[in-house]
């Protein structure tokens, strides 16, 4: 008897440490993983919190209080969001109208287009700006030709308006593969339904469409002001540094020969995330309320 029951406790312990292992295994597999994110994204965002408070090798807020009265500082932050608001918006009007389109074409088509969408999407930096100033630049091939025909009168490609061009272009892509399989949420009886109701179509998209979408919109759309906020090959390699950007003043304060100051590119680049985590905080708030109308 006592063998036995030695037999069956041992059973019982190493059922339980088979247990315990195949709980451990998870965790074991995202080891890599915990790492990877703590060395690339946790301390680097650590030290960036914390430098960003010392001055003069003491703890002060002294760099956001320069950041505050600095009229350039704050160019650079309305310049950066300006751009970015604007091409997530229409960069998000293209993609729904898009994605709205494919879903009524061929399928070997509508494969097409995302296949070069995919491809496009990560068409930036340096040669996405090249190809602009060979298309869009002062003597551009699509601008002469406007001149030519008169359309245009002047436009300048190293200004806002032509950023914003660049922004736009990068910015759809983008869009419509993170809002493309949103859209399968939508039933093609639905529409039918509602015009045997009496909708019309704007009305259909307004009270049925877009309340559905609504939380897939927000999310791309925050992702798209993230993007675009930290968006700066395209721009240096256009204006050299010229435009004033928030991106910019970071890299020229992190590596720039006479005025390397990386304590105070770390205090811009907390309010830069904090800029960034209240539309997010926002983002998530005007979601919660879309399901909660949804559900209601």
């Amino acid at each position: 008897m006592n063998i036995s029951a030695l037999k069956r406790e041992s059973l019982a312990i190493k059922t339980n440490e088979n247990r315990v292992l195949k709980r451990l295994k998870p965790a074991l597999w995202l080891m890599p993983f915990i790492a990877f994110f703590y060395l690339f994204q946790l301390a680097p965002m650590a030290w960036v919190l914390f430098n960003s408070f010392i001055y003069d090798s003491e703890f002060s807020f002294d760099h956001y209080l320069e950041i505050v009265d600095s009229d350039f500082m704050m160019q650079a932050f309305g310049n950066s969001l300006w751009l970015s608001v604007w091409s997530s918006v229409v960069g998000m009007l293209v993609a729904i109208t898009l994605v709205s389109s494919l879903r009524r074409v061929d399928s070997k088509l509508r494969d097409g287009v995302i296949a070069f969408t995919n491809m496009s999407s990560n068409f930036a930096g340096v040669p996405l700006a090249f190809a602009f100033i060979i298309i869009l630049g002062l003597n551009g091939a699509l601008t002469l030709l406007l001149k030519q025909y008169g359309i245009i009168d002047d436009f300048n490609l190293y200004g806002k308006w032509g950023l914003l061009a660049i922004y736009i272009y990068f910015q759809i892509p983008l869009a419509v593969l993170l809002l493309y399989p949103a859209f399968d949420a939508l039933d093609d009886d639905w529409q039918s339904a509602a015009a045997l109701l009496g909708a019309k179509t704007w009305q259909y998209w307004m009270k049925v469409a877009l309340p559905v979408l609504s939380p897939a919109i927000l999310g791309t759309f925050i992702i798209l002001i993230a993007n675009a906020v930290g968006a700066y090959a395209s721009v240096y390699a256009l204006t050299s540094g010229n435009y004033n950007m928030i991106t910019i003043r970071i890299a020229n304060l992190v590596s720039g020969d006479l005025y390397l100051e990386p304590n105070l590119a770390a205090a811009i680049s907390v309010v830069l995330m904090a800029i960034l985590a209240f539309i997010t905080v926002v983002n998530q708030w005007l979601i919660s309320k879309s399901y909660a109308g949804r559900r209601g």
